[in-house]
């Protein structure tokens, strides 16, 4: 007896692992949740086990639902791949995408990673510089999308997140305790005044240690412990950690991530990269870090 499995209840399957739960699974695949539900169903009664643990208030996967998760990801990523190689009518051109330098991480790849698969002929020019840079640039018409850094959002952006700042250093490191207490910022990071106003009225002396132009160099000035610097939550990078300051630095300010989608007309792969960002900032929920009191 032949048995295939069904490649849109797969979809909806990775769709409620990633989601969390079937009717936020159900809004990303525009359909409803009767109709996520069924295809778990059938595909449960297909394979002849449980996938889904309903038990609890949130979804979990059961062990066979763990185990088949990294089978449906494969079979979707070379279908995709298939799908996109084959058909006459896949898009071609590029794409324009600007990002601040210190979010590329870790949502960007694993969007690109996706459009790739499913319009493989599309090309993206990823722009990685700062949010003053970037709406100069959208604004001239260089750029299809921008992410921003922002304290509000400008006229046609859309707030994806709003994080906090918080401080990083290096692994067990110790230049958070220094007074006066060492900076290290680029000269056009837009999060260098808010820390410095943060730092004046806690009362605490600062001096800017690092001024470069680079983000590599503060990035390795850094994890040297030579300095402290700031990211949005969630952001921090391989070589950096989060401060574990018990209240002796000062709580830092909130910040937008926006999305800027250019209004002129262009291929219709760019409102698809553009919901795919929207659907990993929404997949995506850093906890908020626990405050001195």
């Amino acid at each position: 007896m032949i048995r295939n499995l069904d490649m849109t209840a797969l979809r909806s399957f990775v769709a409620i692992a990633d989601a969390g739960g079937v009717t936020r699974a159900a809004g990303f695949l525009n359909l409803t949740q009767s109709a996520v539900s069924m295809q778990i169903k059938r595909l449960e009664e297909v394979l002849g086990v449980g996938l889904l643990d309903r038990s609890a208030r949130k979804v979990a996967l059961t062990a066979a639902g763990e185990q088949l998760l990294g089978y449906a990801r494969r079979m979707l990523t070379l279908n995709d791949e298939v799908f996109g190689r084959m058909t006459h009518e896949s898009y071609e051109g590029e794409i324009v995408l600007g990002v601040p330098h210190d979010i590329v991480y870790p949502v960007i790849p694993g969007v690109l990673r996706r459009l790739n698969a499913e319009y493989p002929r599309m090309r993206v020019n990823l722009l990685s510089s700062f949010t003053r840079i970037l709406k100069d640039q959208f604004a001239r018409g260089d750029c299809d999308i921008i992410l921003t850094t922002e304290d509000d959002v400008g006229q046609g952006g859309e707030t994806l997140a709003e994080l906090p700042l918080v401080w990083i250093g290096a692994p067990g490191g110790s230049a958070w305790k220094q007074r006066p207490l060492r900076l290290a910022y680029e000269h056009n990071c837009i999060f260098r005044q808010g820390v410095q106003a943060a730092l004046d009225r806690a009362g605490i002396p600062w001096e800017m240690a690092v001024d470069s132009d680079s983000t590599r160099a503060i990035e390795a000035s850094v994890s040297a412990d030579l300095a402290v610097h700031s990211v949005l939550l969630g952001c921090e990078g391989p070589y950096l950690e989060r401060v574990q300051h018990g209240g002796t630095l000062p709580e830092l300010p909130r910040k937008k991530i926006n999305l800027y989608v250019a209004d002129l007309s262009r291929s219709p792969v760019v409102d698809i990269l553009a919901g795919l960002i929207r659907h990993a900032y929404a997949l995506r929920q850093p906890a908020e870090p626990v405050r001195a009191g």
